[in-house]
């Protein structure tokens, strides 16, 4: 029983992915498992934490998402208040105050961009949020390392347990 526990944790925890940032993504290989869509994370993912400094690696990887024909959507717990401009500056639709791990906003997502859960992948940088609604919701998950160490306090408080998943996770063998 304890196993099985186990089991079911990890595959809700274990991205499929783990990357250092966006600029590792592999596209051709998304494109390859028929990936069409990418929800991305905001903060620490597309840019540091509460700051709108959108770096031009970020503008160049959103512009050759969309060029390779990928649908993106932005899925953010943050307020729009705080990122509406940067989802404009992207030309990305996006969903505010998500309340990720919840699938509510990871679904509206999908609708937006027309496409299933097998056609999508997630792109962000927490275990508990980005990593579990997207496994959760049955989407390809890919986990990339925070832009800074500079976050939200509740954030901070996760992350010391988010470090010992991805230790186990890493010394089992599951972190690719």
């Amino acid at each position: 029983m304890k196993r099985e526990i186990m089991q079911i944790m990890w595959k809700h925890l274990c991205p499929h992915q783990y990357v250092e940032d966006i600029q590792q993504i592999n596209l051709q290989h998304l494109i390859e498992k028929g990936i069409r869509g990418i929800i991305a994370d905001l903060d620490n993912t597309l840019v540091p934490w509460n700051d709108n400094t959108l770096f031009p690696e970020v503008l160049e990887w959103v512009k050759e998402v969309k060029e390779k024909g990928f649908k993106v959507c932005i899925v953010s717990n943050n307020h729009p208040e705080r990122g509406e401009n940067l989802a404009k500056t992207l030309d990305v639709p996006a969903i505010w105050r998500a309340v990720k791990p919840r699938r509510g906003a990871f679904r509206r997502a999908l609708e937006i961009m027309d496409l299933k859960p097998p056609e999508v992948a997630v792109v962000g940088d927490q275990v508990f949020t980005d990593v579990l609604g997207g496994n959760r919701l049955g989407v390809y998950t890919i986990l990339v390392r925070p832009l800074n160490g500079r976050e939200f306090v509740g954030t901070r408080l996760v992350r010391k347990l988010e470090k010992l998943v991805l230790f186990m996770l890493n010394r089992s063998n599951n972190l690719k």
